[in-house]
């Protein structure tokens, strides 16, 4: 979630609602698919606008894409109103929060078509959803590091507590941003101990400049230099080597291994327009609405006729090991790791 900040220009031609949810009249739902989505994804950098348009094209649908906030903030909301479902789609959900999900039951099981020699199993086999949320775009956790700082290069999650970094370290709230529960969730996995893992947050705290609600005021707060590290992910520099022709951000590799975030969409229970719902999921995975993405999500797509851009050989990286973790254990996680730098 992983975008550019630079301001691009754009004609905003679908319906978009910054300050929460909206029912629309009955008589107008078959011709609409309401999609709840994260703030990122229609900004004016986003990707949202150019489906929605490459979809009516397509379907004859609009497409209305609903910002609820960053990534958490999106799936409580959904939750919130499972027993009074105004959208047909939720857009967003990730490997770390989609066992919330499917506990929570806001989901209809759905498989879009060609989704087997599109998608790549491990992909699915990861968010561990089966139908019920299908991947779009992925890419790892990194570390972002500003190499025109004097300070020196981390190495390892463990260095991020060296005090030369005293305030020198942006980190997202995993409570509302799922870039900030990837971080805790990389940090559970290197630190599985409970000792070392309360250790470890206790010594990064002097060390935390702010702790941002979303990705987008985070990397924003990063990109205008009030610090020079930030969590994001490994293809955020290659965005700013696209738009911005920066080259000095650099996605810091460690040997011990990154979290992966797969982002997944689903079609909620009882939605409105199921039917639209249904060529919305085929839609998504489709090479035209793929096509759409490394150069706005800044994310990998899942559907592999998709060329990458240069800019993502240029400046994205690879990590050598993926660690995984059980997502049983955030919660407890992350009122251990908040209260330990509150």
């Amino acid at each position: 979630m992983k975008k550019s900040l630079s301001i691009l220009s754009s004609i905003i031609t679908i319906s978009i609602l910054f300050f929460g949810c909206h029912k629309t009249n009955d008589d107008l739902r078959s011709k609409e698919v309401i999609i709840y989505t994260y703030d990122s994804f229609v900004s004016e950098w986003g990707p949202a606008t150019q489906i929605a348009e490459s979809f009516e094209k397509k379907t004859g649908l609009k497409a209305t894409f609903i910002d609820c906030g960053d990534g958490v903030q999106l799936l409580s909301h959904a939750i919130l109103e499972k027993d009074n479902v105004q959208a047909d789609v939720i857009l967003g959900v990730d490997n770390n929060t989609a066992k919330q999900a499917l506990e929570a039951d806001i989901l209809d099981s759905y498989k879009p078509q060609n989704a087997d020699s599109i998608i790549d199993s491990e992909l699915q086999a990861q968010l561990g959803t089966k139908d019920k949320l299908i991947p779009y775009d992925y890419s790892h956790f990194a570390m972002i590091f500003d190499t025109r700082s004097n300070i020196p290069e981390p190495k390892s999650l463990s260095d991020l507590t060296n005090p030369v970094y005293k305030h020198k370290i942006i980190l997202m709230d995993p409570r509302t941003s799922t870039p900030g529960l990837g971080f805790l969730a990389w940090t559970k996995a290197i630190f599985t101990d409970d000792n070392a893992f309360k250790d470890f947050w206790t010594a990064l705290k002097p060390n935390i400049l702010t702790v941002a609600p979303g990705w987008s005021a985070g990397y924003g707060l990063f990109t205008n230099g009030e610090a020079p590290i930030v969590i994001s992910y490994t293809t955020s520099p290659a965005a700013n080597l696209e738009y911005d022709k920066i080259d000095y951000y650099k996605a810091l590799i460690f040997d011990e291994g990154h979290v992966m975030q797969i982002e997944g969409a689903g079609i909620l229970k009882n939605a409105p327009n199921k039917k639209g719902a249904k060529l919305f999921m085929d839609f998504l995975i489709d090479e035209e609405a793929q096509n759409a993405l490394p150069l706005t999500q800044w994310m990998y797509p899942v559907n592999s006729n998709v060329k990458i851009p240069d800019c993502y050989a240029k400046a994205a990286v690879h990590p050598d090991k993926t660690l995984s973790i059980d997502v049983s254990a955030l919660k407890e996680a992350t009122d251990t790791a908040l209260s330990l730098i509150k």
